[in-house]
């Protein structure tokens, strides 16, 4: 996530000479929406932890468990997805519209090169509907409103916020504006979220060796005490805050995983 634009502003400038979070994360999932500085924040990354690869594809798998089940089990079918990200394989309205062709999704984020490939590549089905939103996670009220063009928000909405509160280094601030999200939404929505955990030692290395070695906004993992602070007055799903590889595991290409340091969960809103 890049610094915050102003919601009601023009697009800001692609800046190809500082790496960004969204195309970083682009290198670790194999895409080709990057630049060189991307690409060399990435190798550093995977020299200190080479482990971070896999954290990108298993964090990406549980997201495709969520969305199938909030679209299928949990009869969900509006979904507000913030810091998005570059499109890759799998997104949040393929799944949700493979289960739903009805469903209805807006992906948020504050990065013009997202905005640039949304606009391509985030194309919906004809029942349902497909937006873009360039704002930031802290103004969650100016993102409520501009997604109310597409979503119902008298009807449950699932929340995403997956791999983005990282950025949020201030943990009461983090807190309060995932709790401002929530309060727009009724009851019946989740919150879906998994963020990078402290729980390996050699993973918070290696974010804290990029965050002094790069220009770009730091990430900060929390610990799963932490992350589950942020479903507090929600009621968890089974089988609650745990590392991504064990939420609902299904079979996947890389088999069987070991724990990982990304931690999240799904919870509703009573």
């Amino acid at each position: 996530m890049s610094e915050p634009t102003p919601v009601s502003g023009q697009p800001s400038k692609i800046n190809a000479e500082v790496p960004h979070s969204a195309r970083v994360w682009n290198v670790l999932l194999g895409g080709k929406d990057n630049y060189p500085v991307d690409r060399m924040a990435a190798e550093k990354i995977l020299e200190i932890f080479p482990g971070m690869a896999d954290i990108a594809r298993h964090s990406r798998h549980m997201l495709a468990r969520v969305v199938r089940y909030l679209a299928g089990e949990a009869g969900i079918d509006q979904f507000l997805d913030i810091g998005t990200g570059l499109p890759t394989a799998d997104n949040t309205h393929e799944v949700a519209q493979r289960v739903n062709p009805a469903c209805r999704i807006v992906y948020v984020d504050n990065d013009p090169l997202v905005l640039v490939h949304a606009r391509a590549l985030l194309v919906g089905s004809a029942e349902g509907a497909t937006d873009y939103i360039q704002a930031d996670v802290r103004d969650p009220e100016a993102i409520v409103q501009r997604a109310g063009a597409t979503l119902d928000f008298t009807r449950p909405v699932a929340l995403m916020l997956m791999g983005i509160m990282g950025l949020i280094q201030d943990d009461d601030q983090a807190r309060l504006l995932v709790n401002r999200l929530m309060q727009a939404l009724p009851s019946g929505s989740y919150l879906a979220l998994y963020d990078g955990s402290d729980t390996d030692p050699a993973y918070v290395v290696a974010i804290s060796r990029y965050n002094a070695a790069s220009a770009a906004v730091p990430y900060t993992p929390r610990s799963p005490q932490q992350i589950t602070r942020f479903f507090d007055g929600l009621t968890l799903v089974q089988p609650g805050v745990v590392s991504v590889t064990r939420w609902r595991p299904e079979p996947n290409p890389w088999g069987e995983a070991p724990e990982i340091a990304c931690h999240g969960a799904l919870a509703v809103k009573p």
